[in-house]
């Protein structure tokens, strides 16, 4: 037995046994199956059948056409919500990530041959403990590497988000990306631009909750996308910093004080990640002059341009303005009132882990 039944949550063999008994295929597929083999805790359960959308909702009382223009319905049950797509194939993308056309099919191997890469293209039915791995997607994992499924450059040209992706399950899973995928990374540049930016925004957000970010990070540099996402940061590279502070240049104290910081606060990473993206600039000698005002009017025309909320961008802003705060028992009570009252009572224990990761 590849899987203990007992390890899926009621929705899904509810879903699977309904559409079988319908006489329908359907199998828990993607992300779900790559994390149960890698015994990693699963947080969404994706299916996909060869009833059409129609067909599926039939079957459900309360289903949600989520997307359905591409197949995807939500189905809710009582321990949750569900998506199941119908097996397709896609055609065309000239926007660089949606497919011009979609076509429904009755084959599995279509549509897993569809999908991005190979750990994620891996299907299983728990009904009858069948896996169908038809790209290796298990030697990848055994292997630790992101691969495309088929041509990288033909899939990369397809979805400008994928090289993104491709760097962000590299960060979470600690795994390399294949050489000739690595290489489709820089010949689809342009691709990758066209993307939108609220889309990147959501993918850098999802890196900076791996274990390090920092290895998706500087495989975004070498693969040429972190000058889309953040373009001032690698100009930190090579500037080095006085050596009794700093054992690192700009750009890797930048990566590995966001690393330093808890995995669960990915805004406070990225405060982390851009807390120092002004001193390159601001450098004279071995000082880096007003960096930390610099560096907050730099951080927000950032993040708008990554469409980031109002709140978000305040948060870092007052982050980062005050993140070279030095507090000693010299300080008078009236002075560190006014320092509360300036940083706000909301953001100080996450100064305090910025400061103490910095």
């Amino acid at each position: 037995m590849i899987f203990d039944k007992k390890i899926f949550p009621k929705g899904v063999l509810n879903i699977v046994e309904t559409l079988k008994k319908a006489d329908f295929q359907c199998y828990v597929v993607g992300g779900s199956i790559r994390d149960l083999l890698l015994k990693l805790p699963v947080l969404d359960w994706d299916l996909t059948t060869n009833a059409t959308p129609d067909q599926v909702s039939n079957l459900f009382k309360k289903v949600i056409p989520t997307g359905i223009e591409f197949g995807t319905v939500t189905i809710l049950l009582e321990d949750g919500e569900y998506e199941v797509t119908t097996f397709r194939s896609e055609e065309k993308y000239t926007d660089g990530r949606r497919p011009d056309k979609v076509t429904f099919t009755k084959s599995l191997e279509e549509d897993l041959s569809r999908r991005d890469f190979t750990i994620n293209a891996i299907a299983y039915d728990p009904l009858t403990d069948k896996l169908v791995d038809n790209f290796h997607g298990q030697k990848d994992l055994n292997n630790k590497l992101i691969r495309t499924v088929g041509n990288p450059t033909l899939r990369f040209n397809e979805d400008g988000l994928r090289p993104f992706r491709a760097c962000r399950f590299a960060a979470k899973l600690n795994f390399n990306i294949e050489q000739k995928t690595f290489e489709a990374m820089g010949k689809t540049i342009e691709i990758a631009k066209k993307v939108a930016p609220e889309r990147i925004r959501d993918e850098l957000m999802k890196m900076l909750e791996a274990p390090k970010p920092s290895i998706g990070i500087e495989l975004m540099r070498k693969g040429g996308l972190l000058k889309i996402v953040i373009p001032p940061l690698e100009e930190g590279r090579g500037v080095s910093q006085p050596s009794a502070f700093h054992k690192y240049d700009v750009y890797w104290h930048s990566l590995y004080t966001a690393d330093a910081v808890p995995k669960d606060k990915p805004l406070l990473r990225l405060s982390a990640l851009l807390h120092d993206i002004a001193k390159p600039s601001c450098k004279v000698g071995f000082t880096f002059y007003n960096h930390d005002s610099v560096g907050t009017e730099m951080a927000e025309s950032i993040m708008k341009n990554l469409r980031f909320s109002n709140a978000d961008i305040e948060k870092v802003k007052v982050l980062i303005k005050n993140h070279m705060f030095d507090y000693t028992g010299e300080w008078s009570d009236a002075g560190v009132r006014r320092f509360m009252r300036r940083v706000g009572l909301q953001n100080l224990d996450g100064l305090f882990e910025l400061r103490k990761a910095d």
